[in-house]
């Protein structure tokens, strides 16, 4: 038994891994299906649930033998993006940035092959474009995710994607690594992207990277514009805008990391 695993507490592991089991495509499971993911015995299964439940982490569903994610897990994940530095600051900028602009503004991170929305700040037409905190869109479909993946070079787009074609959801979708890494380099250059109707039609979304001390790209900041196609001159004003906001972030990054009020050196994207 190695170092690490003599402090694992069997119990916890596998409350947790239950836990895990659910998703957005399978939010209901009952306790068979759990026991064979799991590959436990019922018994075990039925009193990590019975635990679970007591504890407000998953619940019953009325007139079935499911169970469902409960509001305990909301919760933890909520405090977990309130206690994250990066949102806590990104907060404030993201809600000046749809002042400015009038637009949903948002402050996303990456998770392996999906973006996830950690802050919002909701603009003039809230009706519209209902993202919530916690949602998770694929990252090699939307500008949010180019923006998210421009740090990483040809082989680690490889490992992160080995499998082929990648999936599409709209005829804008890349399908391939090499039309994926283009559309990656092309916004990099411009130091922000753009997207109309790529992922969802009647949405335009301009995102721009946010940066920490060692200039990674460990966020985005974006807007959303509920409309098909945005004019040029527009997004010419938009743009700064989005970038700049981008740019406060990265620059509180390094402020708290540095707290002595030195800035660390900039080295370009490589």
């Amino acid at each position: 038994m190695s170092e690490d695993n003599r402090y694992l507490v069997p119990g916890l592991a596998r409350g947790l891994q239950l836990l895990t089991c659910f998703s957005r495509n399978e939010p209901q499971l009952t306790g068979a299906e759990l026991a064979r993911r799991l590959d436990l015995p019922r018994a075990s299964v039925f009193r990590l649930l019975q635990t679970l439940e007591q504890t407000g982490f998953v619940e019953r569903v009325p007139d079935a033998a499911s169970y469902r994610l409960a509001i305990g897990v909301l919760r933890l994940g909520f405090e977990y993006l309130a206690s994250m530095e990066l949102t806590e600051l990104g907060r404030p900028v993201i809600e000046q940035l749809r002042t400015d602009t009038g637009y949903s503004a948002h402050l996303v991170v990456r998770d392996g092959q999906q973006v996830v929305f950690v802050a919002k700040a909701v603009g003039a037409n809230a009706l519209f474009h209902s993202i919530q905190v916690g949602a998770r869109l694929p990252a090699h479909a939307t500008v949010l995710g180019r923006v998210l993946l421009s740090g990483l070079t040809m082989a680690e787009l490889s490992q992160l994607y080995p499998e082929s074609p990648l999936p599409a959801y709209t005829p804008r979708t890349p399908t391939t690594l090499a039309e994926l890494k283009t559309l990656i380099d092309a916004d990099r250059a411009k130091g922000w992207g753009l997207s109309q109707g790529g992922y969802e039609t009647g949405i335009t979304t301009l995102a721009a990277p946010v940066f920490n001390e060692q200039h990674e790209v460990v966020a985005a900041i974006s807007i959303t514009v509920p409309s098909q196609q945005v004019p040029a001159e527009k997004v010419s004003v938009l743009a700064p805008q989005v970038m700049q906001a981008a740019a406060t972030l990265s620059g509180l990054l390094s402020h708290i990391s540095h707290p002595s009020g030195s800035t660390p050196p900039t080295k370009a994207p490589a």
